[in-house]
């Protein structure tokens, strides 16, 4: 195995000495010594040597009650410090003979190859100026990390960056020492797990900070890499309005299964996010009100500033007043409703006009370079973060929307809306769509759940539209699953065109989209309303845990090609959402390779996509790795739009749709079929624990009884992660190829990972979840929390996972996982002396606190928290 970087290896070991230093002077040099003990016995334990692997188990099982915590502690934060650690050596200052990383060649090298391609310099700048990538961040259940704790670990990366020099005095080196363990020290003596549940409010505000840690500084450094290669390809900028990547949101607006986001609780986030965005432009302008003290200007900002000698800082301080008033009325309004003052900032030209003038007019007296400068930065945090910072989504289930027709319908003495065939309700929907009186009668009572569904839409209607992004559809199925929003819109007074998007997330469902939209298209009073313009989300997550990873790959993709097809048919755009999980078990996968492995036709410069709690903190927690993802997600986009891949081959399509019936064949019948599967999945892994843990503001199933169907996908996928079995990412993949090995297909199957980067994507993403797999550590689970009985389930179920190893490593023709990739093997291998003893810890912490029933210790729940968090951190992608 390729051994890591020196220097990355000398941060992981100095920063691991500083934490060893805080413990030692906290809890005691013996301590501090059977923390090494442990750490060391677990790393020959990973070399096969059984007297330490027994020696390990030993040790932790003799814990008292008393040790628990902070020893999980104690690996918990030597696993987020490595992170750290990786984190800033992607990042780091290049030596010169070193090459630049791929994240900041990406772009320019793709540049050259359109231009090897014959693309023209007008046709590549019109494309780029053109891309709309929105990066919809999520709350997710199992990012248990507090934001206080997040903001030391941030500082903990700035302190190595300021660190990495060569040429630092030894006074300077010893500062940068100093302020790592004050760093290191805080963290340790700040609670990693927040003590109660977080609210959605909560996690908005989690969203919000990584927008004012990072993000804000990071784009329009993007924005500037991103101008400097399209010059050097091009000779010409970006446009000034250019938007490439905006940042929309579900955190405070996705109700669906969360009885915790209500009306109010959406109009508050909408506020918070309108507030915290005028307190960030009003710290930019105070800033170029500083800096731009020139008095050459135009006729037109001359006019706007009145007769004075700095007209520059009198727009500025103009602007710098209603942003004052926004702030302030969106702060009253948090806790009263307040009208809103004239001067409050209405529409985003209030905003980005003043600064467009100033830029203008620098420009026109030869002032390029100024102009260029932090003014320019600014307008692109406009361009990119409007009003509002994000754009919030709704969302809501089919079934709710079906709910207030049918309640409304029986009160009008109509019928029952419920009852109706789909025919009957579509010209219900049109007819009420285009009819001028009003629908809902002032007196309706209705039920509590109607009365929310109508109160979020009326809060929708009450904001500006630059502010809303989609409203999402889950469980949709029909064409009047959309229109029954279309109408609630409409009759809750949303007098703008909000996007309303049916998300398709089953197996059925995806196999059916096509249709469902074919339907919808088809009706010329919904064309009316709508004009030539159609998104349809793809669900990764609840397909993936129908049908196995495997088989719902395969359902995406053939759902696009299909929605593709229709919409191109009917005229219309057609604007893919990608609900994708952070793990490949929830469709999880490097941004990169996915996005280039999309049917050819289907992203053509546009791309929305989830991004989840930890995965944001991994992929944009930094301002520098933040600006290497949106360069990664720009590449790839701009590839796929103008270099898609070819259409797959009809053989390898036949193949393909054999692989997906047996892989589900084989997934359901172990997941739906064997009848110890529930009760094996509830003793092995912790599944149990993870309802009552203040993990998120959503609840762990949709519905509080019933088996696993109920459970959410990320809970699922949690438990599975937690214990390294990571069952739904491969269960009835491997059995599938294995066949279509025996039968004598590995020639073509390994044509397919040559010539088709769908394929070859899914067998990486295999390949990369297999890596992280340890089938002794998941029989640890099974033999210390499963009763006997249920071991042979679990020995089968091992013995599948080995399966799918080794026909992986026979189709990438190698003998170790990962071979191809050896930095993130290595990454895998590093952190599992750390993670080992937090899986032996929890397995040992769910067993007590199971045998202490209702009234389980704190400090035990506690300790059980850290451990999930730990192997979270250890394994990076877990939910």
């Amino acid at each position: 195995m390729t051994d890591i970087d020196a220097r990355l290896r000398e941060d992981v070991h100095n920063l691991g000495t500083l934490l060893g230093q805080t413990i030692q002077a906290h809890l005691g040099d013996d301590f501090l010594q059977r923390i090494e003990r442990i750490r060391l016995g677990a790393k020959k334990g990973r070399k096969a040597d059984q007297a330490a692997n027994e020696a390990l188990l030993g040790a932790l099982q003799d814990l008292p009650d008393s040790q628990l915590l902070p020893v999980c502690r104690a690996f918990n934060q030597f696993l987020n410090l490595a992170n750290i650690a990786e984190q800033h050596h992607r990042i780091r200052r290049r030596r010169a003979d070193e090459p630049q990383a791929f994240e900041l060649r990406c772009v320019n090298e793709l540049l050259q190859r359109l231009k090897a391609e014959n693309f023209s310099a007008d046709a590549i700048v019109q494309q780029v100026n053109g891309l709309d990538i929105e990066l919809v961040l999520t709350a997710h259940p199992t990012e248990v990390t507090r934001r206080t704790l997040i903001q030391k670990y941030d500082a903990i990366a700035d302190a190595l960056a300021r660190g990495d020099h060569d040429d630092l005095t030894a006074t300077e080196r010893e500062e940068v020492r100093q302020d790592l363990a004050r760093l290191i020290s805080e963290a340790w003596h700040t609670d990693e797990i927040r003590r109660s549940r977080p609210t959605p409010v909560d996690e908005a505000k989690w969203g919000f900070a990584v927008i004012e840690h990072s993000l804000w500084q990071a784009l329009p450094q993007f924005l500037r890499r991103l101008d400097a290669d399209v010059h050097g390809a091009t000779g010409q900028h970006l446009d000034l309005r250019a938007a490439p990547v905006r940042i929309a949101s579900w955190m405070g607006g996705d109700r669906d299964g969360n009885p915790n986001v209500t009306a109010p609780i959406t109009r508050e986030v909408l506020l918070l996010g309108r507030w915290m965005a005028a307190d960030l432009y009003l710290r930019d302008i105070e800033a170029l009100a500083n800096q731009l003290s020139m008095h050459a200007a135009s006729d037109e900002l001359l006019a706007a500033a009145g007769n004075v000698d700095e007209p520059y800082r009198a727009v500025l301080k103009q602007l710098r007043t209603r942003l004052q008033a926004t702030r302030d009325w969106a702060e009253q309004s948090l806790t009263a409703h307040v009208a809103m003052p004239a001067e409050v900032l209405r529409e985003l030209d209030d905003l980005r006009g003043p600064l467009e003038l100033c830029y203008q007019s620098l420009l026109a007296f030869g002032l390029k370079r100024i102009a260029n400068g932090p003014l320019l930065d600014t307008l692109r945090r406009v361009n990119a973060f409007g009003l509002g910072l994000v754009r919030l989504d709704i969302r809501q289930d089919a079934a709710r929307h079906a709910q207030v027709f049918s309640e409304l319908t029986e009160y009008l003495q109509l019928g029952n809306y419920a009852e109706w065939d789909e025919d009957a309700r579509c010209r219900f929907l049109l007819d009420e769509l285009h009819s001028r009186r009003p629908l809902l009668p002032p007196d309706w009572q209705p039920s509590a759940d109607v009365a929310e569904v109508l109160a979020t839409c009326r809060v929708v209607a009450s904001q500006p539209q630059e502010l809303l992004g989609s409203y999402v559809i889950s469980m949709a199925s029909h064409p009047s699953d959309v229109l029954a929003v279309k109408l609630l819109l409409k009759e809750t007074g949303v007098s703008w065109p909000m996007r309303v998007a049916p998300l398709f997330e089953t197996l059925s469902d995806l196999d059916h989209a096509a249709d469902a939209i074919d339907r919808l298209l088809s009706l010329e009073q919904y064309r009316a309303l709508v004009g030539d313009e159609q998104e349809v989300m793809i669900g990764y997550s609840d397909s993936a845990k129908d049908a196995g990873t495997l088989a719902a790959g395969w359902a995406q993709y053939r759902a696009q090609e299909a929605l593709v097809g229709v919409c191109q048919g009917h005229g219309v755009h057609l604007r893919l959402f990608h609900g994708r999980g952070g793990t490949v078990g929830r469709g999880g996968a490097p941004a990169h390779m996915a996005i280039l492995s999309q049917p050819p036709g289907s992203v053509r410069g546009q791309l929305r996509v989830t991004e989840q709690g930890e995965m944001i903190r991994f992929k944009f927690g930094l301002p520098g790795i933040a600006v290497q993802s949106m360069l990664l997600y720009t590449s790839a986009v701009l590839e796929a739009s103008l270099l898609p891949p070819p259409a797959p081959e009809p053989a390898w399509r036949e193949l393909m749709q054999q692989l997906a019936d047996r892989s589900v064949e084989v997934y359901r019948g172990v997941v739906r079929g064997e009848p110890q599967f529930v009760e094996y999945f509830r003793q092995a892994t912790p599944e149990q624990e993870l309802g009552r843990l203040p993990l998120g503001s959503r609840p762990a199933k949709r519905r509080s009884q019933g088996g696993i169907e109920s459970l959410r996908a990320i809970p699922w996928i949690f438990a599975w992660t937690q214990t390294r079995l990571m069952l739904p990412a491969w269960l009835g993949a491997g059995q599938a190829l294995r066949e279509a090995l025996d039968a004598g297909k590995q020639a073509q199957l390994r044509q397919m990972m040559e010539a088709w980067p769908f394929f070859l994507a899914r067998v990486e993403m295999l390949e990369m979840v297999l890596s992280k797999a340890d089938v002794d550590i998941a029989r640890f689970y099974e033999q210390r929390l499963a009763s006997a009985d249920l071991w042979p389930l679990g020995e089968r179920l091992r013995a599948a996972l080995a399966q799918a190893t080794a026909v992986v490593l026979q189709l990438r023709d190698s003998e170790t996982l990962l071979a191809h990739n050896p930095a993130l093997g290595e990454s895998v291998a590093v952190r599992n002396p750390y993670t080992d003893p937090l899986h032996v810890l929890q397995a040992e912490l769910m067993k007590r606190t199971r045998a202490q029933g209702e009234s389980v210790d704190p400090d035990l729940e506690r300790a059980l928290m850290v451990t999930m968090a730990g192997i979270a951190a250890g394994m990076r992608n877990t939910g």
